[in-house]
């Protein structure tokens, strides 16, 4: 058996982080983590455009009563692809719950709130395609996937305008979510968001209330792309309204070590990650 010393993995982490973040394809963590436990159906269309597309992973052993799980990647609004996330669909399947991963419009395709308008009209696919959705639905998102996917928790309009009740999501989970994001203040994100206006619109903070659904907001302690500011002011934001939320700051995690954490040869860079969610899961059912 081959032993690779510790400043050896590091340096091998190091490496995978800086193709994480120059958008490389996910094939090394997608290569490392198990093929089993899953069964995977691909490509299947949400909606008429390229990019309404989405993977259902179906669990091997499913748990009694099971919410259906949607994971929304990341990728500053601008890139992202849901085969790239294969080791989110079979962590979270192989736990027992059968998850979707869409892909959803970018820019410079299309502006705020398509990106959006797309998540809610997966999920409302999911509503007419997925028995299991009658167990509820819960959202997580990475990064820009958890403004989306806060967004489509808080504020009722996007799922309403796809025919699809409140009450069908029963939990949402962030994973570093730019939840107070100001994209007026950034020449990179000004044109993706100009539409919103007023710029509240695509605030999740602007949205917070007291009857959404049960929030879980994870967070890194070392995440210097997106401050873990944003999970505090929208816990707060959530708590004046009187609603249900839970926070949890994990120490030393970054940007990107707290998705990857979900991979088994990762669990280590954030070991109570997945255990939270499983909890916090259980406790909707």
């Amino acid at each position: 058996m081959i032993t690779i010393s510790r400043p050896a993995k590091l340096f091998l982490f190091s490496i995978l982080i800086v193709a994480l973040a120059g958008c490389s394809p996910l094939t090394l963590v997608n290569s490392l983590a198990p093929d089993h436990g899953f069964v995977v159906e691909q490509g299947k269309y949400y909606g008429q455009r390229k990019r309404q597309k989405l993977d259902v992973y179906y669990p091997e052993v499913t748990r009694a009563n099971a919410p259906v799980i949607v994971f929304f990647y990341g990728g500053s609004w601008r890139r992202g692809d849901r085969e790239r996330y294969r080791f989110v669909g079979q962590a979270l399947s192989s736990q027992g719950y059968l998850t979707i991963i869409p892909d959803y419009r970018l820019y410079p395709e299309v502006q705020f709130p398509a990106f959006v308008e797309d998540g809610a009209a997966s999920v409302a696919w999911i509503k007419q395609n997925i028995p299991q959705s009658e167990n509820g639905i819960v959202l997580i998102g990475h990064s820009a996937g958890a403004h989306l996917a806060a967004l489509l928790a808080l504020d009722g309009r996007y799922l309403h305008d796809k025919g699809v009740r409140q009450n069908s999501i029963i939990g949402m989970i962030g994973l570093a979510g730019p939840y107070a994001f100001e994209p007026e203040e950034y020449r990179r994100f000004r044109p993706i968001f100009a539409t919103a206006k007023p710029a509240e619109l695509s605030q999740p903070v602007s949205h917070a209330r007291g009857d959404a659904p049960p929030l879980l907001l994870l967070h890194g302690t070392g995440d210097r792309v997106v401050l873990p500011l944003h999970s505090q002011l929208l816990q707060e934001r959530i708590n004046l309204e009187d609603g249900r939320v839970n926070s949890l700051e994990l120490e030393g995690v970054d940007h990107f070590g707290i998705v990857l954490a979900l991979s088994e040869p990762f669990s280590h860079l954030a070991p109570n990650l997945l255990p939270n969610i499983e909890a916090f899961i259980e406790d909707q059912i």
